[in-house]
Parts: structure tokens; C-alpha cells; sequence
């Protein structure tokens, strides 16, 4: 059966790999499953069709046969249930990985979410000055947190897993603010992400919908 997952038709993030189609897109390519991509329109997002597919009107969504997904969580952790490559086959290596998921969408990326809100949208609010260093520094706990348990380590618990494609993908989200490279371990540990090659492609992959330019990989 034939995988199709939804995109934005027009990435607000640039073409930057931030639209969360790219971590769905990533776990695909890292397990070597083919899909195929319907890119949907803020307006589209909106209409009962999608929203049969996501109640919230948001991306990806995943289809497979009679099988609809939505949350990169829940799509993620489906593929990586169903195809070798994202989970250890070891018990409780494979729970300790998918713990590492829970925790990059439930511990560490709020703040990150919470800190792009605080400059994109309420920059220009007058507390806007006082609060920043406040969601900033939420921020640094958790990395501060994250560094000293990852510590010299090329991923989190052992070989690269689903937990790590997630972890990894939260913290992209900060490359432009600079505080990632506060934590030398925890930048590294992002670019060896970047540099897997079934991240490159679908990164790739997500750019071009973009430019509107065919991947060249």
C-alpha cells in the first residue's frame, strides 16, 4: 500500500526542514519506505476533507490503505513500530528509545516553541523585553539537562534511534538563535543528524516544495 503523507503547499518556514512533513519524511527515508506527498493550502487545511484528517487543521498527515494518522509523534513512532531501522530490537532499549521521543515532544520542546513565540510574535508587545530572558533561560535548563546526559556521546542511548530523529528535529528550532552552540555536545549531536543521509533527503525533499525545484539527490 501506497504511503501518503501532506505537506504545506507553501512552507513558512523557508524550506528550512522546520515544517514538521520533514520529520515524518525523514523516518520514511531512514526506514526506506517509499510515499508519495499531497501538498495542501492554509485554505485547504481548513476544509472538512483535511479535517477528517487532522481535527486541528494542521500537517502531516499519514495514509496507508485504510489507516489515517496525524501528530509527527504518533506517525513516527508508527513507522518506526512497523519497519526495522528506528527502534532497537532489544526490549528495553526499544522502550528506552521510544521514551526519548516522549521526551523531545513533551519536556524539550515546549519551551523551544514557547521562546519562537516569545520573539516572532510578541516582540513588538512592551513586557516583550522583560520576558524574553525569562523563556530563554527555560530554554538553557532543559539544554543544560539534555548536554549533561547526552555528554560525549554520538546519540542518546546507543545506537541512533527514533528518539534521536526527534530529539534532533526539536532542536533544529534553535539553530537561528544562537543558544544551541551555548552546548558544544548538543550542536555536534545536532549535525551528525544533519548529516545522515536519509535526513538530506528529506530535507531535500522539503526544500524543494519550496523553490519548486526538483531534490538533487
Amino acid at each position: 500500500m501506497t504511503i501518503t503523507i501532506t505537506a504545506f503547499e507553501r512552507s513558512p518556514d523557508g524550506g528550512r526542514g522546520l515544517a514538521r512533513d520533514t520529520r515524518v519524511r525523514w523516518a520514511l527515508e531512514e526506514v526506506g519506505q517509499p510515499y508519495k506527498v499531497r501538498l495542501v493550502s492554509f485554505r485547504a487545511m481548513k476544509e472538512p476533507a483535511h479535517l477528517a484528517l487532522h481535527p486541528f487543521g494542521q500537517i502531516p498527515t499519514y495514509e496507508e490503505g485504510d489507516l489515517g494518522l496525524f501528530e509527527t509523534g504518533a506517525i513516527v513512532f508508527h513507522i518506526a513500530e512497523r519497519h526495522a531501522g528506528l527502534l532497537p530490537e532489544d526490549a528495553n532499549a526499544r522502550t528506552r528509545a521510544i521514551t526519548w521521543m516522549f521526551a523531545a515532544l513533551n519536556t524539550v520542546e515546549p519551551p523551544i516553541l514557547e521562546l519562537a513565540t516569545a520573539r516572532l510574535l510578541e516582540g513588538d508587545k512592551p513586557w516583550s523585553k522583560e520576558r524574553l530572558p525569562l523563556v530563554e533561560d527555560r530554554v538553557r535548563d532543559r539544554l543544560k539537562q539534555l548536554s549533561a546526559r547526552l555528554g560525549s556521546a554520538d546519540w542518546l542511548d546507543g545506537p541512533f534511534s527514533a528518539g534521536d530523529l526527534m530529539m534532533v528535529s526539536v532542536l533544529l528550532r534553535l539553530k537561528s538563535s544562537g543558544i544551541l552552540n551555548e552546548y558544544p555536545n548538543l550542536a555536534a549531536y545536532v549535525a551528525r543528524g544533519e548529516a545522515r543521509p536519509a535526513y538530506k533527503r528529506a530535507f531535500d525533499a522539503q526544500l524543494a516544495v519550496y523553490t519548486g525545484k526538483p531534490p538533487t539527490g
